[in-house]
């Protein structure tokens, strides 16, 4: 865990603002490149003339970018810090999105989201090193906001690949549009990151922890929220075209109904976990992830779907900053170390999601895999209505 150094304790309060809305804007650009992508994946599919099965497989080329660098990734941060590795990964990320746009086949394509996984990765390390270290400074829990970002930059940039369909504007030019925008907000907000600390300097004992019972617990059900969320930012839209049959223009609904609601529940979230609970809260948000996704499957129609996606949206919401609250509240582990391998489980389901319903919708149909993945949520209320841990939570 990286610790804030001496000197930033004497930060103002308007430099903390400033250094919070610099953050707070990196999730936002990583949102927004990641939904831009996101956002036209049905025109790429149909242009590469790809099935659901060869979709699917050329998404689990990001994941596997993702986690065979993850080790690497880590050490960069660690060793060069997070003040100068988010930057000028961040603009690689968003400069990969040029090769996607100009992708001619399903391999280039692939080789594509690979270094996308492998760039979004560094930059998923180190916005979420600067995020620890605003709240460091601020002494008090701020990631939901900052997750918030991320979730509303899903929505504008989900706005954005509306417009830019309408208006006839082919994938390049908006992601060249997409990329000149991320550029300068990394460019504006760069002087205001945060340096840390390693333990080395500052003379932490390094120990050794292993996941226990409740972590491995913790690490599911954040595993079946990011999983199901995963599904919606790269199925949502095919499943619009295909499943729904919406017209053209109105394909992105469902993605964007999804996002704006998630984005609403992270920022209502706090306040919702205090009033009614952290373990009320899971339980509800994994019936409305059920009931979502199966309406979806039920009713495949413009409006019940649309519905739906707003239910989902709304029912992953809070579940990740919850579950990450619980376990940074570990007797035994550290809450650093907690978090880690709580966050470690849980990204496999949002890496893994999308390529397991390409394959399912391979063998059966896409609605068979929005089916299956219904049932995700209903395991996480029997998992949060057992788990001790929420007791009085």
């Amino acid at each position: 865990m990286t610790s804030l150094s001496p000197s930033s304790q004497l930060i103002t309060t308007s430099e903390k603002s400033r250094i919070r809305l610099a953050v707070a804007l990196f999730y936002f650009g990583q949102g927004l490149g990641f939904a831009s992508w996101a956002s036209r994946i049905p025109t790429i599919k149909t242009a590469l003339g790809l099935s659901e099965a060869q979709l699917g497989t050329i998404l689990l080329m990001l994941p596997i970018g993702q986690l065979i660098t993850m080790p690497l990734s880590a050490a960069m941060v660690n060793r060069f810090g997070s003040k100068l590795v988010l930057p000028f990964v961040a603009i690689i990320y968003a400069l990969i999105l040029i090769p996607i746009a100009l992708s001619p086949n399903a391999w280039y394509l692939g080789a594509s989201l690979f270094l996308y996984g492998v760039a979004g990765n560094v930059c998923n390390i180190s916005v979420n090193t600067q995020g620890v270290l605003a709240e460091d400074m601020y002494g008090k829990s701020i990631m939901s906001s900052f997750h918030g970002a991320w979730s509303l930059a899903g929505f504008t940039g989900a706005l954005i690949g509306l417009l830019m369909t309408n208006i006839g504007f082919n994938t390049l030019t908006h992601f060249l549009i997409i990329v000149a925008l991320l550029i300068v907000n990394i460019l504006w907000n760069r002087p205001y990151l945060l340096a840390e600390q390693n333990k080395t300097e500052t003379g932490e004992r390094k120990t050794k922890y292993k996941p226990d019972a409740v972590i491995i617990q913790l690490g599911i059900i954040a595993f079946l929220s990011m999983a199901t969320e995963g599904a919606m930012f790269d199925w949502s839209g095919v499943y619009f075209h295909d499943v729904v049959k919406a017209p053209e223009e109105l394909v992105i609904l469902g993605y964007a109904s999804f996002m704006i609601m998630m984005a609403t529940g992270r920022f209502i979230g706090d306040f919702v976990v205090g009033r009614f609970g952290r373990q009320r809260t899971l339980q509800v948000s994994g019936i409305l992830m059920f009931v979502g996704m199966l309406a979806s499957v039920i009713f495949p129609n413009l409006w019940v779907g649309t519905l739906a996606c707003m239910l989902v949206g709304l029912g992953v919401a809070c579940n990740v900053p919850t579950v990450y609250s619980v376990a940074g509240k570990h007797k035994s582990i550290p809450a650093g170390v907690a978090l880690a391998m709580v966050s470690s489980i849980s990204f496999l389901g949002f890496l893994m999601g999308p390529p397991l319903i390409g394959y399912i919708a391979e063998l059966f149909s896409l609605r068979y895999s929005f089916a299956l993945f219904s049932i995700f949520g209903l395991l996480m209320f029997i998992m949060c209505s057992r788990l001790k841990i929420f007791k009085n939570q």
